[in-house]
């Protein structure tokens, strides 16, 4: 026979599993949904008019759209650890997309602080599912050692061109994708992924979860089920053919398979993507989560020309200059939407200037979890809310490819630093925003003032790092 609890104990004991309960019931669900390599413009909520994004749209009408959101850099793994972090590119320990042995990218240090691992002070339980790109299974970057408490999909971005791989990983086992042995087309990686991530929102409905969604859609190699395919064949001539690698000893380890119908197989991956974002959305009422759920969608960065995408066919940059790797607004700047019902006004649109590392400190003020010290972001819960918002000083981006670029904005100023492997002391581009958003006319010999002020936040932003130094830094 058990022992008798005392009344008073059990009583005691019952508010305590009631107030935790409560709890639970009053944190949110957080839902955060990364695209690959989506411009500014390529939903219809944004401008795109060559085709419609029905599910991200209503997303951005049932909430808050940002105009001046930006990602965390110009490329994958170093957007993804800003994000992660909290902190931009010139303090995050990512600042390139460096391969790692046998499989994957260099990984985060241990001593990182992730979303992941700040929201599970308070209770979440945490997923993500898609392109991971920080770390290779069993080093410190490892998604379950950063904070993820279940993780599918791809750990190596090389590997993440592909839509058709050989395998994909569930946590620390790997899972052999037979059906696409032999050049078979058989399992479609991002079904798989998506089916992970919406058996996760099931599993997990009755306690508060973080699920992070960097989908691989609409990045690198262009491949869309024949089904989707069909929904925009010859609605997008004259098309645009790619011959890439369809065979050999590098097929499906990185180079892009070939693609003849490349307009129509863009539109095709953008509709996949609106329709996980209409079948996650759909779950979510489904369960009864909808009004508890906050949703949040974004892109890591601009547009990539690559593997036959022809972002200025479908004005993929909206108004704005430059695609992936380029240190301009169409490279890092990005769509993001909001929906928290209940508590974020319907079809609302910020300008507040915000970007990847003030996602951390938000979902930390909106869970209440303390913050992570030393960090480069900004709550933006208050801008949600329709409350007053603190802005940043300015923006700070770097880039350690093609020369070396760097990049600020400041208010509405915008500065771009070319061939920053040489330093920041010069050189510098300059926009006005306000005035010249497609950064068409640098005016920095008529601003010398503002010029010098760049120069100096650049200086004071970016700190060495040994794994990712410019090449000034080497001497």
């Amino acid at each position: 026979m058990k022992p008798l609890i005392p009344a008073a104990l059990c009583t005691s004991l019952s508010l305590i599993s009631c107030s935790q309960s409560e709890r639970d019931k009053q944190l949110p669900n957080i839902v955060y949904i990364l695209a690959d390599d989506l411009g500014y413009g390529d939903l219809s909520c944004y401008g795109q008019s060559r085709f419609t994004t029905p599910n991200l749209d209503r997303l951005a009408s049932q909430g808050m759209k940002f105009r001046h959101h930006y990602t965390g850099c110009t490329v994958s793994a170093p957007s993804r650890s800003c994000l992660m972090t909290g902190l931009h590119s010139g303090h995050t320990p990512i600042r390139g997309n460096k391969n790692w042995n046998p499989e994957g990218n260099w990984p985060l240090p241990g001593a990182s602080v992730t979303i992941a691992e700040m929201l599970k002070t308070k209770g979440y339980t945490t997923g993500a599912f898609g392109k991971w790109g920080l770390g290779y299974i069993d080093t410190e970057g490892d998604p379950n050692a950063q904070g993820f408490d279940e993780f599918y999909g791809y750990n190596c971005q090389t590997l993440a061109h592909n839509y058709y791989p050989d395998h994909l990983w569930h946590n620390h086992e790997k899972i052999i994708l037979h059906e696409n042995d032999s050049a078979r087309t058989g399992a479609y990686s991002p079904d798989l992924i998506h089916r992970e991530a919406i058996k996760f929102i099931e599993k997990n409905r009755s306690k508060p979860f973080f699920l992070f969604y960097p989908t691989t859609i609409p990045h690198a190699e262009l491949s869309a089920k024949e089904e989707y395919m069909n929904m925009f064949r010859g609605k997008y001539n004259p098309e645009k053919s790619f011959r890439g690698t369809d065979d050999g000893p590098n097929f499906r380890l990185g180079p892009y398979g070939s693609q003849p119908e490349a307009h129509a197989a863009f539109a095709a991956m953008i509709k996949e993507l609106d329709d996980y974002v209409g079948e996650i959305l759909a779950k979510l009422k489904e369960l009864g989560l909808e009004k508890n759920t906050i949703v949040m969608f974004a892109s890591d960065n601009g547009p990539h020309l690559e593997g036959g995408a022809d972002p200025d066919y479908f004005d993929s940059n909206g108004p704005l200059r430059g695609y992936k790797r380029d240190m301009y607004e169409g490279g890092i700047r990005t769509p993001m939407i909001v929906r928290w019902p209940g508590k974020i006004k319907e079809n609302t649109v910020s300008d507040h200037i915000s970007a990847f590392w003030d996602v951390m400190p938000t979902l930390a003020e909106i869970s209440g979890a303390e913050v992570p010290s030393g960090i480069d972001g900004i709550s933006f819960l208050p801008a949600l809310l329709g409350k007053r918002q603190k802005n940043h000083d300015y923006l700070y981006w770097e880039f350690h490819e093609q020369g070396g670029k760097a990049g600020v904005r400041m208010g509405d100023w915008k500065a771009v630093k070319l061939n920053a492997d040489n330093g920041f002391q010069d050189s510098i581009e300059l926009y006005d925003l306000s005035r010249d958003e497609g950064e068409k006319n640098d005016i920095s010999s008529s601003n010398p003032e503002i010029v010098k002020k760049m120069i100096g936040i650049m200086n004071e932003a970016h700190t060495r790092s040994e794994v990712f130094p410019f090449e000034f830094e080497k001497k």
